[in-house]
């Protein structure tokens, strides 16, 4: 449910915003709203998860997803249909840690790796058919069909897990919740985010603007402080005390938000401009999802014998070149000449950065904290597309009602790809400065432990057994 739905409000923007004729910052919020709780959000819904029960949480975080996906789909106006969005990713935020946690502890060494590869290959899938169906539910019936469908699957859901799953916590994780962390730092988002949306559509010296901006920063500052005192914290604040793990994060930020700033726009224009349907929309970026499977592995097995730093400074400008080429896409282009070329060349990069990223990211944190190493990498990727989302458009010139006017969108969209290349350009930049390689005869990746890419994010599962092959505990 999660994977379909990272990928399928993309591709139904566009009918979204002719049927509650909203605004450009509109869907920004579509977007953002979702982003924003489950990014604010996703440590916390591991924690609790740890505390009090991993099939409990992923369980109460499947059905607050089918009822928010639910009022989706009956959202009468687009602000309604904001506000589902936003109760939608606190669902996100609550079932997808418990899914990789319920594995971790469910099966022993020898079937672990197995079980996660299925639900790596699943979740690629899911990612896959995403704009496929999305796009054909579009076409043929409804935009609201892309939410309504959630529902059936989590019945189904629910019913598997309440027989075959089983129940497991840790029981090391003692002390309180650092709910006052959360709550500090998911409110900062949501100031930093409403203050960039409103300056970048409206006006930067508007009143909203200006104290959405400072409430954010002050509550993001606050959220530092509280982190600093907490005997339980969050977000253990020295785990950034790695150069590498830094750096790491870094490029993270700045290639995922390129990549999301673009993401957010491309399938606007394909529609928009160039007059796909929503189901052309949607198939015409599957290419970088197979690339992505068929070659993050290898990559990863690379970055594994050379270590991560050429990859990481060498992807990111393929990505670059990708989201450059997208400029050529313009009114009157097909897809095979214009469209393709961008995708497949976009592809071959994501394939090439994903992967050593990961290893990089858990090569650089203290093992007792790899959990959450992976977790913030996570955070990173997400946060980095919520400001993007927001700052991007604008920047472009992209604002009101732009997009419903073909030649003026298009203008817009190629300033858009070549900021999200510069970027990405930046990204390599940072890797090669601060990205360094194991001592030989040292491993990549801390001993006992392993890691596993994703499509969407940069890092979804970190794990590392304590004796008797029990997990320690502090992995999302």
């Amino acid at each position: 449910m999660a994977a379909i739905d990272a990928t399928v409000v993309g591709i139904a923007l566009p009918t979204i915003g002719r049927s509650f004729h909203s605004s450009v910052i509109e869907l920004q919020w579509v977007t953002n709203a979702y982003t924003l709780t489950l990014g604010g959000l996703l440590l916390l819904g591991g924690a609790l998860g740890d505390r009090y029960g991993r099939r409990r949480v992923f369980e109460v975080g499947t059905v607050w997803f089918a009822l928010a996906s639910l009022l989706c789909g009956l959202a009468p106006t687009s602000a309604a249909l904001i506000g589902a969005r936003a109760l939608q990713g606190i669902g996100a935020a609550l079932l997808t840690p418990g899914s990789l946690a319920i594995l971790e502890a469910s099966f022993t060494r020898d079937d672990r790796s197995k079980a996660i590869g299925a639900w790596a290959g699943l979740g690629g899938v899911a990612t896959a058919i995403g704009p496929f169906l999305g796009g054909w539910l579009i076409s043929a019936v409804s935009w609201r069909l892309i939410f309504l469908i959630n529902l059936p699957v989590a019945v189904v859901v629910l019913m598997v897990s309440s027989h075959h799953v089983p129940e497991s916590r840790d029981e090391a994780a003692t002390g309180r919740l650092d709910i006052p962390g959360a709550a500090l730092f998911c409110a900062g988002l949501a100031g930093l985010t409403y203050g960039l949306t409103e300056g970048s559509g409206n006006s930067w010296s508007s009143t909203t603007a200006i104290v959405g901006l400072f409430a954010g920063i002050g509550l993001l500052i606050a959220f530092y402080v509280v982190e600093l005192v907490s005997p339980s914290p969050l977000l253990p604040l020295k785990i950034f005390r790695s150069g590498q793990f830094s750096g790491a994060n870094a490029v993270t930020f700045v290639v995922y938000g390129g990549l999301g700033g673009a993401l957010f726009l491309l399938p606007i224009q394909l529609q928009q401009v160039l007059g796909f349907t929503p189901l052309g929309a949607g198939v015409s970026l599957l290419p970088v999802t197979v690339i992505m499977l068929v070659l993050s592995a290898r990559s990863g097995a690379l970055a594994a014998r050379i270590g991560p730093r050429l990859q990481m400074s060498v992807g990111p400008l393929i990505v670059a070149a990708g989201l450059a080429l997208m400029a050529r896409i313009g009114a009157g282009g097909s897809y095979i000449p214009e469209v393709l070329p961008a995708v497949l060349v976009l592809g071959f990069g994501l394939a090439a950065t994903v992967a050593p990223l990961t290893a990089a990211v858990l090569a650089a944190a203290p093992r007792e904290n790899a959990g959450i190493a992976s977790a913030v990498n996570n955070d990173v990727a997400r946060i980095a597309a919520l400001i993007a989302v927001a700052v991007l458009p604008s920047l472009a010139g992209i604002t009101g009602d732009s997009y419903l006017h073909a030649a003026q969108f298009s203008s817009g969209f190629h300033q858009a790809v070549i900021i999200a290349a510069g970027a990405c350009v930046a990204g390599s930049v940072v890797a090669i400065l601060t990205i360094r390689n194991p001592k030989r005869g040292q491993k990549p990746q801390p001993q006992g432990q392993e890691w596993q890419c994703g499509l969407e994010a940069p890092v979804l599962v970190a794990k590392h057994q304590g004796p008797g092959d029990q997990a320690t505990g502090d992995q999302i």
